[in-house]
């Protein structure tokens, strides 16, 4: 296995008595900016938990990588409390505006009208990260939101240094971003992409995070900041309303278990597919012996795998709180979790040949990039979060409402907009994720948990559709007894039902395996570059250490103290 020695890896480590530690030596955070693992650790040190940790993470993310996360977003946070192990999903998706209807990105003749769902006012539903963070502070951490929200306040205020990274997210949504005035005053200069290092301040930003922190979540859903966010929405033809903000909850979530091999697999429940389809993953590939096979069969057998969640993930899965017309269930995540399900649907693979996907039976009406975020806390109590957040596409919907500095999200492109209409991820949904008024749209965030006798690990990473499938490898890298650093190597290859291609990461498979793969029936896909920025942390209960690590893919920080 190709292994990245320049990953950058920090290691504490404390040698403990047998077997096992109570309490980590240390804490850890990964993140995908620097000044938000060095956020955390700020609030750890001045006596917060991992909660308080990842208010501050979440919110510094949404000042310094607005290309992935935001205010105007939303996300899952997978949490565990240590004292008494319970653990929770903080459900924090964005919601469809009380005025949504299945129809909306529809023209006259029934097709989709091309950016209507990505770009601008029209696309964005009601976010819900402001809500899940003070939700977060004042239901388990130790500090109040004013001191947590410090460190994102500073920097918006004072101003960040942007990446070369971030030069060319802001080129690729540039189009997109000039049609916002208030969007190209904050990110653009001289009606171009600023240059690298330019320092990008965001006063009304700042001033929308001192509400939160004076109010809580009131001081964004209601108010004056709720009243510009409204105004700016509307006169730029979008449908939010008063109520809609004011009728916004984040709901609290049983996550979804699984096992795989004895390592305990936690992950997200729907309306995220990620943990279903991850567990669906694992309980197919447990009924093989993957270690004993030959490179060729064991990455024929995972993309047969891949191939069957994601085509389950376009059948049933949506928001479990609505119920479309003629399902007696919402989503059947207790059937689709299953082991005697996915002993199943492993007798409908064949190791000599690929299945063509529009062979599998069912009625399936029918994502790739930076354009979410993940980060990882470990604190030294045991508390741990992991948190994937998305505003979508990059920079989302590439629009501001005037006075607020809120870059909101088009989440409404991951609603399914018609039957057979993939999203701009090419992933295509059926009647469980069709638009409804103030639903939640199905998301592949997939914030997970590994836990056996020995060691918890924290991990997932930003991707679109590609989420689960890189949280599938590296939790088999992970079952393997590899350590963090070796889950990022691992080389990425990606399946999602439709198209009917693999996709994979440059140098992922040689001549050989090409040839043997393509023999097999399967088409395989290159991508131009690497993709994922995985964050993920380690503690080793029975050696008494812990590890970090940021995905060299991304321009993240890992750091234990």
């Amino acid at each position: 296995m190709q292994r990245w020695p320049f990953l950058i890896v920090f290691i504490v480590s404390a040698w403990l008595t047998p077997l096992q530690a109570a309490t980590p030596p240390a804490a850890a955070i990964a993140s995908a900016h620097p000044l938000a693992t060095d956020a955390g650790h700020e609030i750890l040190k001045l006596g917060g938990n991992a909660f308080d940790a990842a208010v501050a993470i979440t919110a510094t993310l949404a000042v310094v990588e607005p290309t992935g996360s935001g205010l105007g977003g939303g996300g899952f946070w997978l949490l565990h409390r240590a004292r008494d192990h319970h653990e929770m999903m903080i459900d924090g998706r964005e919601r469809a505006p009380l005025a949504a209807h299945r129809d909306m990105y529809l023209d006259d003749n029934g097709e989709v009208i091309p950016g209507l769902s990505v770009d601008g006012a029209t696309a964005a539903a009601i976010p819900g990260t402001p809500a899940a963070i003070a939700h977060l502070a004042q239901k388990y951490g130790r500090l109040p939101l004013a001191k947590s929200l410090a460190p994102a306040i500073r920097h918006a205020r004072n101003g960040f240094a942007i990446s070369e990274s971030y030069r060319r997210m802001i080129r690729s949504r540039l189009d997109a971003l000039r049609k916002s005035e208030a969007a190209a005053r904050i990110f653009i200069n001289d009606n171009d992409a600023p240059p690298t290092g330019h320092i990008l301040k965001q006063p009304e930003l700042a001033a929308t995070l001192e509400a939160i922190a004076k109010h809580g979540a009131v001081g964004f859903y209601d108010g004056p900041v709720a009243d510009k966010l409204i105004n700016g929405v509307r006169e730029a033809g979008g449908i939010w309303t008063q109520q809609d903000l004011a009728s916004y909850r984040v709901i609290e979530r049983k996550p979804v278990t699984g096992n795989y091999h004895g390592l305990r697999i936690t992950s997200a429940a729907p309306p995220s597919s990620g943990g279903v389809a991850l567990i669906t993953m694992l309980n197919i590939l447990a009924g093989y012996d993957l270690a004993t096979l030959d490179t060729v069969t064991r990455n024929h057998l995972i993309i047969e795998a891949m191939r069957r969640a994601y085509r389950d993930r376009a059948v049933y899965l949506g928001d479990p709180d609505y119920v479309p017309s003629g399902y007696y269930i919402a989503v059947p995540v207790q059937r689709l979790t299953q082991p005697l399900y996915a002993d199943g649907l492993r007798a409908s693979i064949r190791p000599d040949k690929a299945t063509p996907s529009n062979a599998l039976p069912g009625e399936a009406t029918l994502d790739s990039g930076n354009d979410t975020t993940h980060f990882s806390v470990l604190d030294r109590h045991g508390n741990r979060v992991a948190a994937t957040l998305s505003i979508n596409f990059p920079f989302g919907s590439a629009f501001v409402p005037p006075g607020t500095g809120v870059l909101l999200n088009d989440e409404m492109d991951d609603f399914s907009t018609k039957p057979g209409a993939p999203n701009v991820y090419g992933l295509v949904g059926g009647e469980a994720n069709a638009i409804a008024p103030g639903k939640r749209p199905l998301s592949s965030m997939s914030p997970t948990f590994l836990e056996n006798e020995r060691s918890v690990a924290i991990l997932g990473t930003p991707g679109g559709s590609r989420i689960i499938s890189m949280v599938l490898l590296a939790t088999l890298d992970a079952a393997n007894g590899n350590e963090p650093a070796s889950w990022m190597g691992v080389k990425r290859f990606h399946h999602q039902f439709l198209p009917d291609v693999v996709q994979h990461e440059p140098g992922t498979f040689d001549t050989h395996q090409t040839t043997a793969l393509e023999k097999l029936g399967h088409t395989l896909k290159q991508v131009d570059s690497p993709y994922g920025n995985m964050q993920a942390i380690l503690w080793d209960r029975k050696l008494g250490k812990v590890l970090a690590a940021s995905d060299p893919r991304g321009g993240g920080k890992a750091q234990v103290r």
